[in-house]
């Protein structure tokens, strides 16, 4: 039996792009996720994470060593100062990289689920480049535009992903909320003195060559949560 990743969480490895934009910076897609959380434990260069909320715009720095970790609804963009890399861990077994995100894009592409379609596709490094640039011009507007302008945003969000909700409860049921139930279920086995769960052990090895794909950040590595073998398999 191939199992997910503890918590039912979701990790990739992610190389920030270094494209220029047009503030001057480099890095990745501004973008939004609806129901979860995700983290950055970095790796190896420097930069920052720039975030929106109804608390304000933040910029915080990023370099080896550094976790930050935001909740649904915060958008935020990665910016590369330097050779940017960075594990990131996701609620959901990776929802947030498997539909869980909206991009900032200007409001009237969010108002049109056809058109926000095309933009927010990415087959090659052309496509990710135009989604950056589209998704920075709307996140530089909605830091104009105060909290009203957030609050229309996330209800534009809420209507384009409000058919996939479904799907994303699935997701969690199977599993962080499995994943949760049985550790009850172990707490309960060792409660009444039956520990025959601790003869299940085994050891899970994901391969070092992951897929790799343009992510909305940067160039990822995709670890599949039910990828992995037993070693004793």
């Amino acid at each position: 039996m191939v199992t997910p990743f503890p918590g039912g969480i979701g990790i990739s490895g992610l190389r920030v792009y270094d494209w220029p934009s047009v503030d001057g910076l480099c890095g990745g897609s501004p973008h939004v996720h609806l129901a979860c959380s995700e983290c950055y434990c970095v790796v190896g260069g420097t930069g920052s994470v720039q975030t929106l909320t109804r608390r304000g715009f933040a910029s915080t720095p990023l370099s080896a060593g550094v976790v930050v970790w935001f909740t649904p609804g915060t958008i935020h963009r990665l910016v590369n100062d330097g050779d940017l890399r960075i594990i990131v861990v996701m609620q959901n077994s990776g929802l947030p990289e498997a539909g869980d995100a909206v991009f900032t894009f200007p409001a009237e592409v969010l108002a049109d689920p056809g058109e926000y379609a095309v933009a927010s596709a990415a087959d090659g490094e052309e496509a990710a480049r135009r989604r950056r640039d589209l998704a920075l011009t709307g996140f530089l507007e909605l830091r104009r535009g105060g909290a009203a302008a957030l609050d229309e945003f996330y209800a534009a969000a809420l209507a384009l992903k409000r058919e996939s909700l479904a799907d994303w409860e699935k997701r969690w049921r199977d599993g962080a909320l499995a994943s949760a139930e049985l550790t009850g279920a172990h707490l309960d086995r060792l409660r009444h003195g039956d520990p025959g769960h601790l003869a299940e052990a085994d050891v899970h090895v994901l391969p070092a060559d992951a897929p790799r794909r343009f992510g909305m950040c940067g160039r990822l590595d995709v670890h599949d949560p039910g990828g992995g073998r037993s070693v004793h398999g």
